[in-house]
């Protein structure tokens, strides 16, 4: 009997198997963090899982999960960030970029570093006000090396899908462990420390000044605004279409990174959703289960909400919190791990 083998061909990864999509939550669906932060200044900020905004110097922004998507794409979210206080006088060392960081360890199938090494292919959605070029950047962590290349907005306020090809660099093996080998960043604005020189468009030994030139400033006026979602990196040369994953599946996969519990009931009020045991003195336990075991690594934590103690004190396991306690009956009413590259 005859095997007719149903579906596009080219949506099958070269590997044979799914998860083709090298970034997690291109789609920009999942935001257990919450769906909107103001006053971006600096530091690495978190909003939608897996993607963090970057800037230096570079404006106030608020970076939230928006709505506003391209139509008939099969999209129901972006990432959406607004300039809320503009710098159009940008100092040599400003910067402002979106960005996901990648495991090595999900990367060796790339074949990095030999004569085999492959071709990757980035595709996404834009929209913007501010039309202009942009950069999009690979920057390998482990041998300090990048590649950038350009795309232009060319519509105001208008979707366009965008496609990048990065040749294969045959120098530098990603590292085989869990840590960051790769940074996919998305500029949008860069001071003279990193536009000043000449665009590396193929893979070369980092030079500052080579990574964002001619990138537009998307801070110059408070006006300004970029939305962002289908984000996929790929290996191959082509483009496939956006590879939508079951939402309980792309959930437990960034939940490897961070995870926020539940802090009330379904009618409001707060809930005592770990329980714990009490030690001597000033010590216990609390016992919980976690969605995604083992985390990427051995997580930090922070309690959101807790009842008769004095917060969490260690964390054990994958399972069990030390607590520092204020009485005999310890209850947690929620908490959130974070094993974030």
């Amino acid at each position: 009997m005859a095997i007719t083998r149903i579906g596009n061909p080219a949506i099958a990864d070269q590997r044979g198997v799914n998860f083709r999509n090298i970034i997690i939550n291109g789609g920009m669906d999942l935001a257990q963090r919450g769906t909107s932060f103001t006053g971006i200044t600096s530091g690495s900020n978190y909003c939608l899982d897996r993607f963090t905004t970057v800037p230096v110097t570079a404006g106030t922004w608020t970076q939230t999960q928006s709505t506003d998507v391209p139509t008939g794409q099969g999209f129901a979210n972006s990432a959406k960030l607004d300039c809320t206080t503009a710098n159009g006088s940008l100092s040599a060392n400003s910067l402002l970029y979106f960005q996901q960081r990648v495991e090595g360890q999900n990367l060796q199938y790339l074949k990095k570093g030999t004569s085999s090494a492959e071709s990757v292919t980035m595709s996404f959605w834009v929209k913007s006000n501010k039309t202009g070029t942009y950069i999009v950047e690979l920057f390998d962590e482990d041998n300090t090396r990048q590649i950038s290349k350009s795309y232009t907005i060319n519509s105001a306020n208008t979707w366009e899908k965008k496609t990048l090809t990065y040749a294969g660099d045959t120098t530098g093996a990603f590292d085989n462990d869990n840590a960051v080998s790769l940074y996919c960043f998305f500029w949008l604005a860069g001071g003279t420390d990193y536009t000043s020189g000449t665009l590396s468009t193929t893979w070369t030994a980092n030079t500052n000044a080579n990574r964002a030139v001619g990138q537009v400033n998307l801070g110059d006026n408070t006006d300004n605004e970029w939305y962002v979602t289908g984000i996929q990196l790929e290996a191959g040369s082509v483009a496939s279409d956006f590879e939508f994953l079951p939402v309980d599946c792309n959930l437990q996969r960034c939940q490897r990174y961070y995870y926020r519990t539940v802090t009330s009931r379904d009618g409001g009020g707060n809930a005592n959703i770990f329980g714990g045991v009490y030690g001597t003195g000033t010590s216990g336990m609390v016992m919980f289960s976690h969605p995604v075991s083992p985390m990427r690594a051995e997580p930090s934590y922070t309690y959101v909400a807790v009842r008769t103690t004095s917060g969490l004190a260690s964390y054990i396991n994958r399972n069990v919190f030390n607590i520092g306690m204020s009485a005999t009956n310890p209850f947690v009413q929620g908490a959130q791990l974070d094993a974030e590259l």
